[in-house]
């Protein structure tokens, strides 16, 4: 197998994922490197059950949730009260409106929280399809479920977020 042509294929897309999961740029990043450096020494366990880009993923996910994992335990052992602020930036040089890109902000921001209180698997199927950009037959192979299983999730959890922003904008 070639290596370098499965980085070439499959880094933005396990990239992608990766953001999803961990916020931080950098973050996913590493992550993103460590899941190919794992998957090179692991790629004689792979047995071809899920395609390799799921493969991937799931190695990037386990990864993620680690890392968070550890990242949490440490921001708690140092975190302040004072460390927290609802400071909006706005992008430098737009040529937009200050307050209709504050609403998106704020709009994108509801989202995010609605998003982080939704239910497994709503949640993850939600994140893999929006920002991991799998089809909806990779995350049901992912989740070991069907094609038609993975569409309904994704529909619910999207319902479940518009509802939420429709009962906030009341």
């Amino acid at each position: 197998m070639d290596i370098e042509k499965l980085y070439r294929e499959y880094f933005t897309p396990v990239y992608r994922y990766t953001l999803s999961l961990v916020h931080d740029p950098d973050m996913a990043e590493e992550i993103t490197q460590e899941t190919f450096f794992r998957a090179l020494k692991k790629i004689n366990d792979y047995r071809g059950e899920a395609s390799l880009k799921v493969w991937l993923c799931q190695i990037a996910r386990n990864l993620s949730f680690d890392t968070l994992k550890r990242q949490s335990k440490t921001t708690a052992l140092t975190k302040h009260d004072d460390d927290e602020s609802d400071d909006y930036e706005l992008p430098a040089g737009s040529e937009s409106d200050p307050e209709e890109q504050l609403l998106r902000k704020q709009t994108a921001m509801k989202i995010h929280r609605i998003l982080h209180d939704l239910k497994e698997p709503y949640k993850e199927v939600f994140q893999l399809r929006t920002f991991g950009d799998l089809s909806f037959a990779e995350i049901g192979e992912l989740f070991g479920k069907s094609e038609s299983w993975a569409r309904v999730t994704y529909y619910r959890s999207r319902m479940m977020i518009k509802e939420e922003l429709d009962e906030d904008s009341l």
